[in-house]
């Protein structure tokens, strides 16, 4: 197995492409075409993780924060950022991070949450625009089942609930070839008129690739007339943030100790107590109070997130209740989740979970 084959079952589960735009994700230290004898995964990369990662005979590391987040202009050891990469590349130990792509993916840190406080009825908070596409071509009415079949397999035409989701409107198409043209209706030099179909599909942004090669390898001229287009549309499935139900009301007290309790945090900073009861819960992994409108606007009792400061809470404004159980505690499960994902995807092979403890911050 080699560490491209790792990152191909990383990026089935969060693709690349959803990362938000100022994160640094992929391969960041390490060629990916290198074997693999062993994979560590961990919340943060650091030296002594790398140390781990050494101790236990694994020379890939899966981590959810990016080590290298801003350019790097030195490598000289004066920073525990450039340390780290030095310790890395010195070892042959490669470096991956998922970070905001598994943050926006449908099963990423939200859905864990959501999960280990035993949330229902989940759906994206911040649904993310721009990652879908449509795809627009013209083919022969005899070949359009074929086409149409071809670009379904290869992810199109998946909306929701739904699948081989297409549009069909039926035409008349012309062409005439040139001397060097091989047409496969007509004859080259000749005006020809041939009854076609219109076929649009959408699909997201991250199987265009697989899609195209799809519309290629089916259509059956020899220049393929399509266009491409990105969507306005918000994408039910991917992006920041969940909002879910819990099976029965509860006390907002009594939640907050069931979160402190589940969640295994030392404290919680919260707002006011303006809720009796809370049933509905937003929730978002990481620095979230960019997010404090959308989980309003949800109808959410409560937002649990982290980072939240100290004017962040007026925004409470009497409507929500905002819990900060921290940065670390928010997203300690990630890594817990990595392991059993990879393990089930790569049976054959040790998927060791990090025992390293990466936060920075201690309570007293």
């Amino acid at each position: 197995m080699i560490v491209n084959d790792v990152i191909k079952h990383l990026e089935a589960l969060a693709p690349l492409e959803y990362a938000e735009d100022f994160d640094n994700v992929g391969l960041l230290v390490g060629d990916k075409n290198s074997n693999v004898s062993g994979i560590l995964v961990t919340l943060d990369t650091l030296e002594s993780v790398v140390d781990e990662a050494i101790e236990k005979n694994c020379n890939l590391i899966v981590s959810f924060h990016p080590i290298i987040f801003k350019g790097l202009k030195k490598l000289t050891g004066k920073t525990y950022v450039e340390r780290t990469v030095l310790k890395a590349i010195k070892n042959d130990i490669a470096i991956f991070a998922i970070h905001t792509a598994l943050d926006n993916a449908l099963l990423g840190v939200n859905d864990i949450i959501c999960n280990t406080i035993g949330l229902k009825s989940k759906r994206i908070l911040l649904p993310k625009k721009g990652t879908i596409k449509k795809l627009t071509t013209y083919v022969p009415n005899e070949n359009t089942e074929t086409l149409r079949k071809a670009l379904f397999q290869a992810g199109a035409g998946n909306i929701g609930n739904y699948d081989n989701c297409s549009f069909n409107s039926e035409g008349i198409g012309t062409y005439k070839g040139n001397e060097n043209s091989n047409p496969t209706l007509g004859e080259k030099g000749k005006l020809h008129s041939e009854p076609e179909t219109q076929v649009s599909v959408t699909f997201n942004t991250h199987v265009e690739n697989k899609v195209l090669n799809a519309l290629f390898k089916a259509h059956p001229y020899e220049e393929v007339a399509f266009e491409v287009a990105t969507l306005d549309n918000y994408n039910q499935t991917i992006g920041m943030g969940m909002v879910g139900e819990l099976e029965v009301p509860q006390n907002s007290n009594d939640f907050l100790k069931f979160l402190k309790t589940t969640m295994n945090v030392s404290c919680i900073r919260h707002s006011e107590i303006t809720k009796t009861q809370v049933k509905t819960i937003a929730v978002l992994g990481g620095s979230g109070s960019f997010a404090i409108g959308a989980a309003k606007a949800s109808g959410a009792d409560i937002f649990v997130t982290s980072d939240l400061k100290y004017h962040d809470f007026f925004s409470a404004e009497g409507q929500i209740i905002l819990a900060d159980i921290g940065h670390y505690e928010s997203e300690q499960f990630t890594k817990n989740f990595l392991v059993d994902y990879l393990s089930k995807k790569i049976t054959n092979f040790a998927v060791v979970l990090s025992t390293t403890n990466t936060n920075p911050v201690k309570y007293s």
